[in-house]
């Protein structure tokens, strides 16, 4: 927080150069962001009208209602599977996000932003700041609109840093917000509704965290865009690809870690667990990518290395297959991304068999060869060599060379021919040219070799070619989100240093005291700041007789905001009035609100999923024996416990054997440098 340093009235519009994207442009992007919430709004509709069916189910004993209800729930149900299967569609619609430049590469995976509905927070937070903090809630208009207009930009954010930036900003600010104006112990009465990417689900909770934690998933998802966006014919295009796939993985791994209990399922830590892995094994993509941009020489160490390179691609899309197909995310995946990290799992393993069946027809050991060299870098290619055969064996014999270099082709080709399987069953990558031409060319390029070195006597060969080692130069991590570098300042600043004037603080209503200097001096003592304390009172002076005490906060002087002066600074204004009378603004110090973790209290706000947008608060009084229960969204208790509370206000030294000793000779004087009197 700024020092010496005392904020203006009135500022203008904090966010001059925060704007979102205009939401009627006629782009690619915003006419899918358009059907994606076109889309929630249907299913919202639809869940109405089976949650209605349901309870009528449940409520009717009349057999033909119940026949009724039934016919709807199965109409019902079927309209809500059609609908899911759009919304899938619109999440692998690749080809939007990707490259507007010619390309041959398999099309990359971006996440769809989450919608939200329009919110205004105006009267709730005018009210708390009249009530919370005694102050003309007129004078902070523009700062409500400032945040309400950040918010509104944040629904259409530019795909680039610009974008990035701006939700970073937001997220920061709803930090100052929480803290300024959600108490633990109340609800504010702001209900965030925000939509779940996968399912088009709404999710309505009076919980700022929600809030937060969506902005987090939308800051992920446009970081995939970027990547996606990123030419990867270019080596600083695929440079930034890889960055931008990192940064993706560490801003949801943080959102996993951060928000334990989410209440959508696109923001649970399996579903989030996934994307993180899906995110690195596509940063490790383009690293082969980039590595292989000059081109792959047709020399023995350089295809042992793209062999492990590649190897490692179809091994981490190994992993991400497998776990896209546990429960409960393979329900809510999109069933094209699971073929899609299938389809590129074989397609890297067959390239990896192709790379070593080429260094071994290709090339023969000669005398000038480094026979020891090479014997190793063979051994580090497999975990085990064909019975009876060892790797200077196989390195010697031109023979043996050729069968094992055969047996992987065979494997090349079996990897190649189950993608173009499951990329022909999935009609939703059926329709991507650019994947299936890749697929198909690769797969002829291995049925082409394999027909060069293809003898009548091959049905007697019986060798297997033993799976390629993974290996990599280049291993992708998650690049954790810095927050700190996005310089944000507090819209609400005006209302005084945050450790201070906060939710958690009670204040009373300020207090006029008006005074003035005696021969003596004032009468008491400053300390700490910003806001200053009164300290050391003379019970007997002027302004104690006018109603000042022990411990009290100076907010104003002579009408002037003291909230943000040091000692010093109040100091010297009361140098410059020593002749006049003073008046000052006091505040003391009711309680502070403390609460267990950071969203865990009595009375806790209930998470709406579904449709259940209407307020339950008269149950909550039912609900208040019984064991409480974590909020569906809330902190990692190991990640929060430090920071569940605000600064404590210093105490105030009050003893009636101090104040009635004789002040100090010392403080008489008026024109001394000491922050005492």
């Amino acid at each position: 927080f700024p020092q010496k340093q005392t904020p203006g009235p009135k500022r203008a519009l904090h966010q001059e150069d925060k704007s979102g994207c205009n939401p009627l442009a006629e782009t690619g992007r915003s006419k899918l962001q358009n059907q994606r919430a076109a889309l929630n709004q249907q299913i919202l509709k639809a869940v109405r009208l089976r949650t209605g069916a349901e309870n009528l189910l449940r409520a009717t004993t009349n057999n033909k209602v119940r026949e009724q209800a039934l016919l709807e729930l199965s109409f019902v149900n079927s309209d809500l599977q059609i609908l899911k299967e759009e919304l899938e569609g619109l999440n692998i619609s690749v080809e939007v996000y990707q490259n507007t430049g010619e390309t041959f590469s398999i099309p990359l995976i971006p996440l769809g932003l989450k919608e939200t509905k329009e919110g205004d927070f105006t009267i709730p937070l005018k009210d708390f700041i009249l009530e919370h903090y005694s102050e003309d809630s007129s004078d902070y208009e523009d700062e409500i609109a400032d945040l309400m207009d950040l918010r509104q930009a944040c629904r259409t954010p530019s795909r680039d840093e610009s974008g990035i930036e701006m939700l970073m900003s937001y997220f920061i600010q709803l930090g100052f917000v929480e803290n300024r104006f959600f108490p633990p112990t109340r609800q504010m009465g702001i209900l965030f509704t925000w939509y779940d990417s996968f399912t088009g689900v709404p999710v309505c909770q009076q919980n700022l965290l929600l809030e937060k934690a969506s902005i987090l998933f939308n800051i992920g998802a446009l970081y995939t865009q970027i990547g996606t966006r990123c030419n990867r014919q270019t080596k600083p295009g695929l440079e930034n690809a890889v960055d931008a796939f990192q940064r993706a993985a560490g801003i949801l791994n943080y959102l996993k870690e951060t928000f334990t209990h989410t209440p959508s399922y696109d923001m649970s830590p399996a579903m989030l667990s996934v994307l993180v892995k899906m995110m690195l094994a596509q940063a490790q993509e383009c690293v082969f990518e980039q590595i292989s941009l000059p081109g792959i020489r047709n020399e023995f160490f350089t295809l042992v290395k793209m062999a492990q390179e590649v190897a490692k691609v179809g091994e981490v899309y190994t992993l991400v297959n497998t776990a896209m197909n546990q429960a409960p995310v393979k329900a809510n995946i999109p069933y094209s991304w699971s073929n899609m990290a299938k389809i590129k799992s074989d397609h890297y393993k067959a390239l990896a068999h192709y790379f070593v069946a080429t260094l071994l027809s290709d090339h023969q050991l000669h005398p000038s060869d480094d026979e020891d060299k090479q014997e190793k870098a063979w051994f580090q290619l497999h975990d085990c060599m064909p019975e009876g055969l060892t790797s200077l064996t196989i390195l010697r014999d031109k023979v043996q060379r050729k069968r094992l270099g055969k047996a992987h082709l065979r494997k090349a080709i079996v990897y190649h021919e189950e993608a173009l399987r499951v990329c022909g069953l999935c009609k939703k990558l059926r329709n991507i040219d650019i994947l299936q031409e890749i697929l198909t060319v690769a797969h002829k390029r291995s049925l082409i070799k394999y027909a060069q070195h293809e003898q009548e006597d091959d049905f007697l060969s019986l060798m297997e070619a033993s799976s390629v080692l993974p290996k990599t130069e280049h291993k992708v991590e998650m690049i954790v989100p810095e927050f700190s570098k996005v310089k944000v300042k507090d819209f609400f600043e005006r209302l005084g240093p945050l450790p201070v004037f906060s939710a958690k603080q009670r204040w009373t209503v300020p207090r006029t005291i008006n005074f003035h200097c005696q021969e003596r001096g004032l009468g008491f003592t400053l300390k700490g700041g910003p806001p200053v304390q009164v300290h050391c009172l003379d019970p007997e002076c002027s302004a104690a007789l006018k109603g000042l005490k022990e411990g009290d906060y100076i907010v104003s002087i002579n009408g002037l905001d003291s909230k943000w002066l040091e000692v010093n600074d109040v100091l010297e204004k009361f140098k410059s009035m020593r002749e006049n009378d003073i008046e000052i603004k006091v505040i003391s110090c009711q309680d502070t609100m403390h609460n267990k973790s950071a969203t865990y209290s009595v009375g806790m706000q209930k998470t709406y999923s579904l449709i259940c947008l209407a307020m339950e608060e008269d149950k909550i009084h039912e609900t208040k024996k019984a064991t409480p229960k974590l909020s569906f969204l809330s902190w990692g208790t190991k990640n929060r416990q430090k920071a569940a509370s605000t600064l404590c206000l210093p105490y105030a030294v009050a003893g009636s054997s101090q104040t009635k000793k004789k002040m100090d000779s010392r403080l008489t004087v008026l024109d001394t440098e000491s922050s005492l009197y």
